[in-house]
């Protein structure tokens, strides 16, 4: 069997939500000049990588954050949206555990919000990162792949990529703007590198 590539996580740029803690699921918050910096350093870095091909949240921040990288042939998959946080979209956490003292996105979720913003359990998120990943895995016979998305998706994803359960997204922090892989080693499917920032890459 040939060798295998590896998947190449990219976490967007900042937005003035990001940069500010609140939680931003589906809402479209475009980069800062900050956010579309860190975009554009990341493009050395990823024209090493050979990548084959591309797919993206459908945001505007992780398409934005694709073109300024230098991976301007992608493809939008709805399975990558950020979670859906439902009533605690746009709130801080230090604003939820004003009303929810102790509260912990991963262990007890979100409340129901609006029709655009009905809210999804971790669970639901890790089923959309595994049909992300049951459509990417046989295209990395041909080389890396990419997939520009969001920090508690791509964690959640990560985790299934593991054979961890969903909620162990927690033990990844993920920092806007940065570069990770994931691949094999020993028919293992493991991190090989995580969080990795635009000065490092």
């Amino acid at each position: 069997m040939g060798s295998m590539g590896n998947l190449i996580l990219i976490r967007h740029g900042e937005t003035e939500w990001s940069r500010d803690g609140r939680h931003t699921g589906r809402t479209d918050v475009a980069l800062t000049p900050k956010g579309e910096a860190a975009a554009k350093s990341l493009a050395p870095a990823v024209a090493k990588l050979n990548i084959i091909a591309t797919f993206t949240s459908p945001a505007e921040r992780a398409e934005r954050t694709a073109q300024l990288a230098g991976l301007t042939d992608s493809t939008p998959d709805p399975d990558l949206w950020e979670w859906d946080y439902g009533g605690y979209e746009g709130r801080t956490t230090t604003e939820i555990q004003a009303e929810r003292p102790d509260w912990n996105l991963w262990r007890d979720g979100v409340v129901p919000g609006d029709a655009e913003h009905p809210g999804e359990t971790v669970e639901q998120v890790g089923e959309r990162a595994d049909r992300a990943l049951a459509r990417v895995r046989p295209l990395l016979a041909g080389g890396n792949i990419a997939l520009v998305a969001h920090g508690h998706l791509l964690r959640v994803l990560t985790a299934c990529w593991l054979q961890l359960d969903p909620a162990a997204g927690r033990l990844f922090r993920l920092d806007t703007g940065t570069i990770s892989e994931l691949g094999t080693e020993h028919d293992n499917q493991v991190i090989l590198t995580w969080n990795v920032p635009p000065t490092a890459s």
